[in-house]
């Protein structure tokens, strides 16, 4: 399943809520009438590999640092950096072709909810479905070149899509988790001024299998590794809880202060510190202060055994306050690997 991260010719897609003084405006962004985008093949881009990219440890951040290799339990867990170092060669690839970036959105079924697709399904809470797993709600419809009637599957709020083709109301966009072009409604798609992006240049790695988290930037020709911590992610406990997807997001939403609600109640459950958003409901973001804690928590225990979010990846909250200062809105990319 990982190696559906790496296609060539696709792009990277990589789981509620207050704000205040650091909160992050919205940065200005084109319209799809401004894109001026062809179907013309680029050209094709110079083959690079993991043994191309060359990481070196310069921490910005270096509280609780894990090891390349630490102790847990019985067994031994690890930063995967030769999976990482793979991602990032298929990442500067896939820049030298200098595409149209949009990002997929309908956070909370904002901009409608995506129609029934082809072969659903209903799993055993009685969600809709595509014939994949992927659920409905707050997706996006992916319809077929050749058919724009019933959408074939589903993609993820958050994911960063290559515009091929802008035909009206469709345009039409390439995927890398999975591969294909496809066409996509054009109120689902939020495209990004690509003229104030030189590089997709800070990139956050997670990692389901290892609970650890870890931010890279380059520089130069080098990927500066910025930190290296314990994370927790998303358990699989519907209807309130979630694994957090898999796949390569971009974060599009900050709040310095997420509030969340008491499963299955409209009452506040608390706060969460420094929330970074990047796919539906999932953030990266500090441990979590429940109701009357009024106070930030630094630290849990629990971070980097098990999963145990809602779909969120929890930090100590040093560390959510370091990523939400360090990585900007439209312009940092979340890998969630396994």
């Amino acid at each position: 399943m990982q190696e559906k991260f790496f296609f060539l010719i696709c792009i990277f897609i990589l789981s509620s809520c207050a704000s205040d003084k650091k909160d992050i405006p919205p940065i200005e962004t084109v319209t799809t009438d401004s894109l001026q985008v062809t179907d013309t093949m680029p050209t094709a881009p110079k083959i690079l590999t993991a043994d191309d990219i060359i990481l070196k440890k310069e921490f910005l951040y270096d509280k609780y640092t894990l090891d390349d290799e630490y102790p847990y339990k019985d067994t031994t867990r690890v930063f995967q950096w030769e999976q990482i170092k793979k991602a990032l060669a298929q990442l500067e690839m896939i820049q030298q072709e200098k595409p149209y970036w949009g990002i997929l959105q309908n956070r909370q079924n904002k901009n409608g909810e995506a129609p029934v697709a082809r072969n659903f399904k209903r799993n055993k809470y009685k969600l809709v479905t595509d014939s994949l797993g992927t659920e409905r709600f707050q997706s996006i419809p992916l319809y077929l070149p050749d058919d724009t009637v019933i959408p074939e599957r589903y993609a993820l709020d958050g994911s960063l899509v290559r515009i091929s083709n802008d035909t009206t109301n469709l345009i039409k966009v390439s995927t890398v988790y999975f591969e294909g072009d496809w066409l996509v409604p054009s109120k689902y798609i939020k495209p990004i001024n690509i003229d104030t992006l030189a590089y997709f240049r800070k990139v956050i790695f997670v990692d389901r299998t290892n609970q650890n988290i870890t931010t890279l930037e380059k520089v130069d020709s080098t990927w500066l590794i910025r930190s290296m911590n314990p994370a927790t992610t998303g358990v699989y406990r519907p209807p309130y809880a979630h694994p957090t997807p898999l796949g390569i997001f971009v974060i599009q939403e900050k709040k310095s202060k997420m509030i969340f609600l008491k499963d299955g109640s409209s009452e506040t459950g608390g706060f969460a510190p420094y929330a970074s958003r990047f796919s539906n409901g999932g953030y990266i973001h500090g441990i979590p202060s429940n109701v009357p804690r009024k106070t930030i928590t630094e630290y849990s225990q629990t971070l980097g055994t098990i999963p145990r979010s809602h779909m969120c990846v929890r930090n100590a909250s040093s560390h959510a306050e370091f990523v939400f200062d360090w990585a900007p809105i439209y312009e940092s990319l979340v890998f969630v690997i396994e």
